[in-house]
This record gives structure tokens, sequence and C-alpha cells, in this order.
């Protein structure tokens, strides 16, 4: 294990991969400060060394990732605007990060991704994902909008009308229908995710690795442009809406495990 390991980012040295574990199952693996931290350092690790042919991320217990902490999200409406911004852009450069990184990047998904887990998941070159997994845009049920690039990834991976379905919804949309589209790489039983992400890692560590950074490369920065520009408009957009009505009675109601009454709002106004 590299000496940055903490206790919500485990990073495996397997030699010719990398194996980096979100270690938050109690919060169902949300983003915290320190998995930031530890992905960027396996990231920069494996950009570093060509002897490694994959980083795989996946999450401790039986979910990828529900992506951003409700209750640190409360503590951000009281924030500046800047505060906020200065937040989301840290997701931001976590995502700019995996996309920049010259070794392919594998998500291992068990269960599910929400929110910015969904975003993480769609930043990485292929999906492994349990076949029962359920892949949720969730943002809009807390009264919030997208970040980590999710607008880019989705109007770039779906047709027009799922991506704007999963997004305006936040309903859930299981792994074998996103499969078929094509977002996903390979469908697994339950629990068996991380061993087809690995024989696929051996796949991979076995290839020319000049040839692949060049090829993603390549594929990354056909995109770059929208992916850049939705950063910046998802920042500035869920920075506003942090701090709006609705976000408080989103989070609020989340958290109280209530039905949100964004009707009442509506009324309101």
């Amino acid at each position: 294990m590299t000496d940055l390991t903490n206790p919500h980012c485990e990073i495996s040295d397997l030699g010719d991969r990398l194996v980096v574990e979100n270690r938050n199952a109690a919060r169902r693996n949300a983003l915290t400060p320190d998995f930031y931290k530890g992905l960027h350092h396996a990231l920069e690790l494996a950009t570093d060394n060509p002897r490694i042919g994959a980083v795989l991320i996946m999450g401790e217990g039986d979910f990828f990732c529900a992506g951003g902490d409700l209750t640190m999200l409360i503590k951000a409406q009281q924030m500046p605007e800047d505060q906020r911004r200065a937040r989301i852009d840290a997701l931001n450069d976590l995502i700019r990060a995996v996309v920049a990184c010259p070794r392919p990047v594998i998500a291992v998904v068990e269960g599910g991704a929400a929110g910015a887990g969904l975003s993480l998941a769609l930043a990485c070159d292929m999906i492994v994902s349990a076949r029962d997994a359920r892949f949720t845009a969730a943002y809009v049920n807390a009264g919030l909008v997208p970040d980590g690039g999710l607008t880019a990834a989705l109007t770039a991976c779906l047709p027009p009308q799922m991506a704007a379905s999963m997004a305006l919804t936040g309903q859930p949309v299981g792994a074998e229908r996103l499969h078929a589209l094509g977002l996903i790489h390979e469908l697994t039983d339950p629990g068996e995710a991380i061993m087809a992400a690995m024989a696929l890692a051996d796949h991979l560590a076995a290839g020319p690795a000049e040839a692949q950074a060049a090829i993603k490369h390549l594929l990354t920065g056909a995109r770059a442009a929208l992916l850049e520009a939705q950063l910046t408009a998802e920042r500035d957009a869920m920075a506003t809406a942090l701090a709006s009505r609705e976000a408080a009675e989103g989070i609020t109601a989340f958290l109280a495990k209530r039905p949100p009454d964004f009707r009442r709002l509506r009324e309101d106004s």
C-alpha cells in the first residue's frame, strides 16, 4: 500500500495496477476530502509509472458512491458564493484528473452510483458493474443541479431524451439498460464486479503503455471543450442552487427521511 492510504481512501499497489477503495461505507461511500486526496495521489502515481496498466476505483461494501455528503452540503448553504464555488471546483479538479490520467481508469460498481458518484463513474474510461446496480442523477431530488461534468457525460453517452429523463426526474436507471446502450463495459453477478475488473486490468496491463496513453488522449481530447465548458457552467449553477429555498427543502427532507414539498414552494412563489 502507498503512504497516502487514509481513513477514507485505501490505495493498493498491485504492481501493474492500482486499486483505489473509497472507505466510507457508513455513508454509502459519500465523497470526502480524504478520498479526493487519495485518488489524486493514485492518479499521479499512475501517470508517473508506465508499469501501471490501469487504475480501478471501487467503493467499500455494497455501494460504489452516493456522491456528496448532504450533511456537509447544509454547511455549504451558509457559505459565501465564492466558497461554494471553491468546494465544487475541488470535485471538478478530481474529475479532470481522472480524465487526464494517461492510464485507463475503471469504475467498479456494486449497488449503484448516485449524484457526484455517477459523475465520477462516467469520468472513468470504462465501467464494470453488477447487473443489479442502479445509476441515479439524484441532484434534482434535493433541489440541486448536476456537477462534476455529469451533464457533459450524459449528453455524450445517452440519447438526449434519456439524458433529460435521468437529470430532470432523478429516477434510477438499471445497469442492464445502460449496458444495452453501451455506457457500461461489462455486467457481472452481484459481488463479482471487482473480479471482472481485475481481468480487464490484466488485458490492459499487457498492452502497449504509450499507445494506450495516446489513444486515451485522443478520445478525451475530442470531448474536452464540452467537458470544460460544462464543469464551469455546472459549478456556477450549483453554487447558486445551494443557496436556494429548493435546496434547503430538498436537503432537509432527505435528512428527515420524508418527501420534499417542492409544490409548496411553487405555490408560495
